[in-house]
C-alpha cells in the first residue's frame, strides 16, 4: 500500500516538476525578448538624441509615417519603460519559478530517500 502511496507521489512531484520548468523555460525566454525590445529603444532613444530637433523623422509601420522627432522620442522612452517593468515582473516570476522547482526536487529526494525500492525502480527504467 505504501508502495503505491509512494510511486502515485512521485508520479505527481514528476508531473509538477515538469509543468515548472517549462514555466521557467518560458519566463526565461520572455525575459530575452524584452531585454532585446529594451535594448533596441535605448539606441533608437541614442540615435534620435544626436539628430537635431527641426530633421525630419521617420517611424516604421510596414510603410514609412512622418512623424515629428518629439512623439518617436516619446514613444521610445515609454517602450523602454515598459521593458523594464516586464523585466521586473519575470525576474520576480523567474525566483518564484527557481524556489519553487527547488522545493519540488527536494520533495523527490526525501521521497527516494525514503523509500529505496521505488528509487532503485526509477533507476531501473529506461529512458524512452
Amino acid at each position: 500500500m505504501a508502495d503505491e502511496a509512494n510511486r502515485t507521489a512521485f508520479l505527481e512531484l514528476q508531473g509538477r516538476m515538469i509543468e515548472t520548468t517549462s514555466k521557467f523555460k518560458q519566463v526565461q525566454n520572455q525575459i530575452r525578448t524584452k531585454e532585446g525590445e529594451k535594448k533596441r529603444a535605448f539606441l533608437t532613444l541614442e540615435e534620435l538624441r544626436q539628430v537635431p530637433d527641426d530633421t525630419n523623422t521617420y517611424k516604421s509601420i510596414g510603410k514609412f509615417v512622418l512623424e515629428p522627432k518629439s512623439v518617436l522620442m516619446s514613444e521610445q522612452e515609454q517602450k523602454l519603460k515598459d521593458s523594464e517593468t516586464a523585466i521586473s515582473s519575470l525576474q520576480t516570476s523567474k525566483e518564484y519559478l527557481e524556489k519553487h522547482m527547488s522545493e519540488v526536487e527536494n520533495n523527490l529526494r526525501e521521497l527516494l530517500q525514503q523509500d529505496p525500492a521505488l528509487a532503485r525502480q526509477i533507476m531501473s527504467m529506461s529512458v524512452m
